[in-house]
């Protein structure tokens, strides 16, 4: 397996330095399976016979989501320890294993299963105080990474503009209506979990605290009601350098796109915006596909096509859904490879994210030659 990274590893030194372009079909797959990030479904134990584990074993897959859902409510800690575990063996390559640990009501690692207590951010914001905020990111950090569990989509950097948006301000998602209080307190988290090697993924970009609609029911309009400074923590946090992953949000501005189409599938906002006018040059990660604002207005290949031309490098597909609704890797990286053949997507575009996330992977350990001894030695405290 460590040969097959360092094959990949010196394909993209090649084209680099070479200027080319051509990979072969074999390495394409696994390229593409980088893109690809999904939830695990609806299970909390180290199944083999799981589909999931088939396609990690195949390279379908650079990452999955973990939800409450796939926390045994007896013996946690070890049931979740032998999961993670197994989701790493069985993967062609080390793959991210993210989760919504942003604390308050948005947490999955909760205290009814014995892990420890997580304010929101809002709580924190109002308390203004450093040292607060760095302990409750460094208790969430270490849990995470001693689990195992690399990314976080956290901290949320929306300036809470609405204090009464159903999905943002009202449930204590945003650190303050300030944006330079938000800077700082998510600046912190930021710092925290990078210490304890788990990826930070600031959210939602462009910006959602103005929003008075949830998007995961449907489309949400924030035209009349964002403002440029949601913008500024955005600036302040890539500018520090220290930014290494971004989630979009789905929400539609006619000042940032005048085609209205949703800033996750929207190359103006992706790329013209956050890459070219802030000079981003990390991974970006799309909100989860399959909520409403994407799923009821477009077809899956239609909203995959148009990510993947917008410069998206990871789509989450969280598979929070029913069963019907839910969607394999296999299928969508099916509909990744066809557009490719077809010349819709280049070769090149999936290269250029596959590069950013192999990078972003080695700033972690997930490439280390030593990453399973390392992954085995920290879950066996679970035990």
């Amino acid at each position: 397996m460590m040969k097959k990274i360092l094959f990949l590893a010196a394909i993209c030194f090649w084209i680099s330095a070479n200027g080319q372009t051509e990979i072969p079909d074999d390495s394409l797959d696994l390229m593409i399976g980088q893109m690809i990030m999904v939830g695990i479904g609806d299970f909390n134990e180290a199944k083999s016979s799981e589909p999931i584990f088939k396609e990690l074993e195949s390279g379908l897959i650079g990452g999955v989501a973990l939800f409450e859902k796939n926390l045994s409510a007896k013996d946690t800690r070890s049931e979740l320890a032998k999961l993670i575990l197994k989701i790493q063996k069985s993967a062609e390559i080390p793959v991210f294993v993210g989760i919504d640990e942003e604390g308050g009501r948005v947490t999955r690692m909760k205290e009814k299963y014995g892990f420890s207590k997580k304010v929101s951010a809002q709580y924190l914001g109002e308390l203004d105080n450093s040292d607060s905020t760095l302990y409750y990111a460094q208790e969430t950090a270490q849990q995470l990474d001693s689990f195992g569990i690399n990314m976080n989509y956290a901290p949320v950097v929306d300036v809470n503009l609405n204090l009464e948006n159903p999905v943002i301000g009202n449930i204590e998602r945003s650190y303050s209506p300030d944006y330079k209080k938000v800077i700082d307190h998510a600046s912190a988290v930021v710092s925290m979990h990078i210490t304890n090697n788990v990826v930070p993924v600031l959210k939602h970009f462009p910006g959602h605290g103005s929003s008075k609609n949830d998007t995961h029911l449907g489309i949400t309009d924030v035209t009349k009601t964002w403002q440029f400074e949601e913008l500024y923590p955005y600036k302040a946090l890539i500018d520090s350098g220290a930014v290494k992953a971004i989630m979009t949000a789905h929400i539609v501005n006619e000042s940032l796109d005048r085609t209205k189409m949703p800033a996750t599938l929207s190359k103006r906002v992706v790329t013209d915006m956050l890459r070219d006018f802030l000079g981003y040059e990390g991974v970006v990660v799309s909100d989860d596909m399959q909520m409403g604002a994407i799923k009821n207005e477009f077809g899956l290949e239609d909203a995959i096509r148009m990510g993947i031309e917008a410069g998206l490098d990871v789509l989450i597909f969280a598979n929070n859904v029913k069963d019907y609704d839910m969607v394999s890797a296999t299928e969508i990286h099916k509909i990744i490879k066809d557009l490719v053949a077809q010349n819709v997507v280049s070769r090149d575009r999936i290269f250029q994210s596959y590069s950013r996330i192999m990078k972003l992977k080695g700033e972690f350990g997930l490439l280390d030659e030593s990453f399973y001894k390392s992954l085995r030695n920290k879950l066996k405290a679970h035990n």
